[in-house]
């Protein structure tokens, strides 16, 4: 067990931050660890009226409107950035140059310019730093994965990937800071793709090249709830993306919040020469699996039941399904015990450049015209 707690600073708390905090809450129960060795010690927002608020909802003592307070203090260990994009550099830096470790939301950056800043600094300071990659934490995932190391599908043929919400279909959706490229660096892209991309890194290797399509489907709304007076929408809706994998593999990739008729769909299929594999994140307790092995009368995709099995989980008990939070609490688990045990974490901030790369080519392949290089 850890000698000492480690204390968080969330910094950021929307509706994310949220999620997080209530992530972190989870950890102590899950494997039984003393309540106060994941401490959540402080927040940061930028008011006062709101930082004391969710002061109060979290149960710390400490909060503030200037995040740079806390990043002085000796007595917080790691950051935990969950504020818009467009802030994320600035805290990652100072929080590299105070020697914090760094828990970050996706996507890194704004762009591939300040993920790559952001990467030499943490990386000069010698900090422990993790993305916010939750999906690579499903139980279903993590086999998939074990498949893959194990040679079960073979050579890979093709994958497919896609991550659609319907969290943008109606036109009187008043404008945010998701809608706005100033402050988000991109729309669906950056939102859902960051994921679906991150999961099929994960699985099959980094990208080599990629030609995209992306589109704007409504192209204003209103400033705000109920208000007459619209404005542009600058990012995009939906986002079509052939990739090829460093390994030669080809691939497609769809991503949309113009999916009407789904909540929260990402799912992948990877077809090999021995095997398949294919996983829905609205069925997160079961991985499909189709083995060429099988006799022709048993052969078809099957569901194995990988529900909420996670190695030295006390509760709830590995057979109930896992849900969403749950994948932010091991996220989070991995990176504390790699804290506790001096080792980096995964996927940490070069995981996160190499999906911001990809994301960039995929604008630059859109702008162009072709094949673009990651």
């Amino acid at each position: 067990m850890p000698e000492r707690p480690l204390n968080i600073a969330l910094i950021g708390y929307g509706g994310i931050g949220r999620v997080h905090a209530m992530a972190y809450r989870d950890i102590s129960f899950t494997y039984g660890l003393p309540a106060k060795l994941v401490n959540i010690a402080a927040v940061a927002t930028t008011r006062a009226q709101t930082a004391e608020k969710a002061a109060q909802e979290i149960g710390c003592e400490i909060y503030t409107d200037n995040y740079h307070d806390l990043l002085a203090r000796a007595d917080i260990d790691l950051i935990d950035c969950c504020t818009p994009n467009n802030a994320h550099k600035e805290i990652i830096l100072a929080a590299a140059k105070a020697g914090k470790h760094i828990y970050c939301e996706k996507p890194l950056a704004m762009n591939l310019t300040e993920a790559q800043e952001m990467l030499a600094a943490v990386t000069a300071a010698g900090i422990k730093t993790q993305m916010t990659f939750n999906f690579r934490f499903f139980p279903a995932i993590l086999r998939a994965k074990e498949l893959i190391n194990e040679g079960f599908l073979g050579r890979v043929f093709s994958f497919r990937g896609r991550y659609y919400r319907s969290s943008y279909i109606d036109s009187n959706k008043p404008l945010s800071w998701r809608l706005s490229k100033e402050v988000s660096g991109g729309g669906a892209l950056f939102d859902l793709g960051s994921h679906i991309i991150d999961l099929l890194y994960y699985l099959l290797g980094p990208f080599a090249s990629v030609q995209a399509t992306v589109d704007t489907l409504i192209k204003e709304r209103p400033l705000k709830a109920g208000s007459s007076e619209k404005g542009p929408v600058d990012v995009d809706d939906f986002a079509l993306i052939t990739a090829k994998l460093a390994s030669g593999t080809l691939g497609h990739i769809e991503i949309s919040r113009m999916g009407t008729g789904v909540n929260n769909e990402c799912l992948f299929e990877i077809h090999g020469e021995k095997g398949a594999l294919r996983f829905n994140a609205e069925d997160p307790s079961y991985l499909e699996v189709y083995d060429v092995r099988d006799s022709g009368s048993m052969r078809g995709f099957k569901k194995l039941e990988t529900i909420g099995r996670y190695a030295g989980q006390k509760a709830p008990d590995g057979s109930m399904p896992t849900g969403f939070v749950r994948s932010h609490a091991e996220c989070q688990y991995q990176f504390l015990k790699a804290i506790w045990e001096d080792r980096e974490g995964s996927p940490n901030l070069a995981d996160g450049l190499h999906v911001q790369a990809v994301m960039e080519a995929a604008l630059r392949a859109a702008d162009e015209g072709g094949w673009t290089q990651v």
